[in-house]
């Protein structure tokens, strides 16, 4: 198949693009940097169908995994997460293309966060035109997604390696199904090429599910090191280091990540064991050294 990846440069689209060209399919990147044979789209101003009627000429399939944490000016969330896709679906669906694979998140329904209502307000779009039989449309909701370059993930590591824990409260009490980076590839994978209609929304889990702090202890376990000393930091002391984050775009600890970590973050795993025909890894199995990008 030719498959049209949306933000085939960023940490997910490196691992989707190495899955899906492994698994033989044509790759035709898009991203806004733009790569060679691919395409250099813009999900800030590409906001209407006709931009994309002509990139999807000869395209048999689209993955869009195209995000962003924070809302800044140069890179406005609502028109990333929210106005591109509508558009980019509406034009696949007067183009004729069957499958759309949306890869969203786990955890945003009742989140009062832009970054939720923004996601929520593609899949929505994406539900309507496959409930209309314009489209097989699939949304992919994945837990915390783990890999080397990832930023949620080297920020695992870094705290993971060091003896002093001042977790927000949140990391303390709240559970994730943490899921491999190439197992989300494999499922996207797996979903963009079946050749029955997939489901309408899968969520993208690991084997496991456990706390954040409990997360770190595992991957510090896995290091060597001893048990680490860990303390809590109150709920104002979290919420202000959120706001500083705020202030340190190279961060992934910002306001909308504290939202998002409020509550638990998991689902059955069912149904990815089903798509994939095996066990996703479970955390203790995580590869630490680098992986495919």
């Amino acid at each position: 198949m030719r498959i049209l990846l949306c933000g085939a440069t960023g940490f997910i689209g490196r691992h989707l693009h190495h899955a899906l060209a492994q698994a033989g399919h044509t790759v035709i990147p898009a991203s806004t940097r733009g790569q060679p044979g691919g395409l250099a789209v813009d999900f800030v101003w590409d906001t209407q169908p006709a931009v994309w009627l002509p990139r999807l000429q000869g395209v048999d399939a689209v993955v869009n995994a195209v995000g962003v944490l924070r809302d800044q000016a140069a890179r406005p969330m609502w028109a990333i997460h929210a106005e591109t896709p509508h558009a980019l679906f509406d034009a696949c669906a007067q183009a004729g293309i069957r499958r759309v694979v949306h890869v969203s998140a786990l955890g945003l329904e009742g989140n009062p966060t832009q970054y939720a209502r923004s996601k929520l307000q593609a899949e929505a779009q994406l539900m309507t035109l496959t409930a209309g039989g314009a489209l097989e449309g699939v949304i992919v909701r994945p837990s915390v997604v783990f890999g080397r370059g990832g930023a949620s993930s080297e920020l695992f590591m870094m705290l993971a390696r060091s003896p002093l824990w001042l977790l927000p409260a949140p990391v303390v009490r709240t559970r994730i199904q943490p899921v491999a980076v190439t197992d989300l590839a494999a499922l996207v994978t797996v979903l963009v090429s079946m050749p029955a209609p997939p489901p309408a929304t899968i969520s993208a889990v690991g084997r496991q599910a456990l706390t954040i702090a409990a997360f770190l202890a595992l991957l510090r376990q896995r290091m060597g090191h001893g048990r680490a000393w860990q303390a809590t930091l109150p709920d104002w002391l979290t919420s202000l280091s959120a706001r500083l984050g705020d202030l340190l775009p190279i961060s992934p600890w910002c306001s909308e990540t504290l939202a998002l970590l409020s509550h638990d973050n998991v689902a059955p795993v069912t149904a990815v064991e089903q798509a994939l025909g095996r066990s996703p890894m479970s955390p203790d199995q995580f590869p630490l050294s680098d992986t495919p990008s």
